[in-house]
């Protein structure tokens, strides 16, 4: 618009508006849905079109070592090119798709709708229900796919499936559910349990694209098809989807925090979210919530499903306080959630052996090795840290917010790869502890935070 007042402006008056008229009309000729009729927009279109720009398309490369030959040694891995899909259900770039899709891959790339390109990184992933979480950073909130339910599901419906399907982005095929509750055997290691059968061709490459109804809402994940055979696709009912993705995106899992809240859903599909229980001295407990809450907001997010409740929390640092709107009885009532820190559970772990009674001493910590693999895994160029297993009550670290689960990457000057780097530590330790406290790094989930480690006395609190 800026540019067409620009053009109005300079030309003479009647012919300035008639130019504007004419390119008003030319653009809105243009769009895809503007002449169409009643009859051509029908449910599958608009189904498709408000949901298709938070369909993604995950390609990558995995290696693949064919069967052993009788007469042959072991053949040497060779290198596949990968494809899937993925559903965006956060806007800040949280993607939920099939594990199998990205298992194994060395760089998962993500595509949107638009052509944009991103390199993702696996937040979580569950092999037995073959679901995983990715992440991709974008400069902008992303649309997220309309989220339905699976409990209410008619077989003869109508569904519609969204997928890289072959390589060929967004292919939309449309059929009906053929069955439900089908359990699929698809080899010796992998079993899908109470699955939607349907007949709109899935093929490969729609593994983790939605399944649709006529509403435009999710109500499933695809995920597999049934070899040799045509007209029969699965999909995981987006219920039980959704609920492995709360356990995927769990603030407890990936950064460690603890909110002591478990949500569960009521009274059907389109229940209130209900406060099942709440976990003794916990952030929720304190914060006064009971159990039987409906809850209806924390901070600025609307609950509408468990899921948001993980949502609401993740990216919060110690210490946030939001507030969460609850109905109790008939009244509304506002109350303060505090983020804590996921608490450690340090006596069911006691120091053994001379590293861990000196990490202990010194540190406030018990240590274990981390490979690479797990840090490049989340997008971190490191060759390695120290996972912390236990923190001593009262030591410097655990005033300084370090918890179980938090990966040791740095202390002072000295990456902290191994155990043969913390003992190089130990080693200048006394010297360094006269100098007053140190930074020291750490990972939690995908991010990296630090702090001042004052051996044997209280620090500061680790700061992002």
């Amino acid at each position: 618009m800026p540019i067409l007042r620009v053009l109005a402006y300079r030309q003479p008056f009647g012919r300035g508006l008639w130019q504007v008229a004419a390119a008003a009309a030319a653009l809105a000729a243009s769009l895809p849905w503007a002449a169409a009729s009643e009859n051509r927009e029908t449910p599958i279109v608009k189904a498709v079109r408000s949901n298709a720009p938070a369909v993604v398309n995950i390609q990558g490369q995995k290696p693949v070592v064919e069967p052993a030959v009788a007469g042959r040694g072991p053949s040497a891995p060779r290198e596949v090119n990968g494809m899937g899909t993925g559903v965006v259900i956060d806007p800040r770039g949280y993607i939920l798709t099939n594990n199998h899709v990205v298992d194994g891959v060395r760089q998962i790339n993500v595509t949107l709708q638009g052509g944009q390109a991103y390199v993702a990184q696996l937040v979580a992933h569950d092999p037995e229900t073959d679901l995983a979480v990715i992440r991709i950073r974008t400069p902008q909130a992303l649309p997220t796919i309309q989220l339905g339910a699976s409990r209410d599901l008619m077989t003869g419906e109508t569904v519609v499936a969204v997928g890289n399907a072959y390589g060929y982005e967004h292919t939309v095929t449309s059929g009906i559910i053929s069955a439900l509750h089908r359990n699929v055997q698809v080899n010796e290691t992998q079993q899908y349990l109470d699955l939607i059968q349907t007949d709109a061709s899935i093929n490969p490459g729609n593994s983790g694209g939605p399944l649709l109804n006529l509403d435009g809402k999710m109500i499933g994940l695809n995920v597999a098809v049934r070899a040799g055979a045509q007209g029969i696709g699965f999909a995981i009912p987006v219920d039980k989807a959704l609920e492995v993705a709360t356990q995927l995106m769990s603030v407890e899992r990936i950064e460690s925090q603890w909110h002591g809240i478990t949500p569960l859903v009521v009274d059907g599909p389109d229940g209130p979210v209900t406060v099942a229980r709440v976990d003794r001295d916990s952030p929720a407990e304190l914060g006064g919530l009971r159990q039987g809450d409906e809850l209806r907001q924390i901070g600025s997010l609307e609950i509408e499903r468990p899921l948001d409740v993980e949502r609401a929390l993740l990216g919060r640092r110690v210490g946030d306080r939001l507030a969460v709107v609850v109905d109790r009885d008939g009244a509304q009532l506002t109350l303060d959630l505090v983020v804590a820190a996921k608490p450690s559970r340090t006596r069911d772990v006691q120091p053994s052996g001379d590293f861990q009674l000196a990490t202990w001493d010194a540190f406030g910590l018990l240590l274990e090795a981390e490979p690479a693999a797990t840090l490049r895994n989340r997008g971190l160029p490191l060759e390695g840290g120290m996972r912390v297993i236990a923190v001593r009550p009262g030591s410097s670290a655990a005033t300084q917010g370090v918890v179980k689960g938090d990966i040791l990457v740095q202390i002072h000057r000295w990456y902290t790869t191994n155990e043969g780097d913390v003992r190089f530590v130990l080693s200048k330790a006394e010297s360094v502890a006269k100098t007053g406290p140190v930074r020291f790094d750490i990972i939690r989930g995908n991010e990296r935070y630090f702090g001042q480690l004052a051996l044997g006395s209280a620090g500061d609190t680790a700061r992002r």
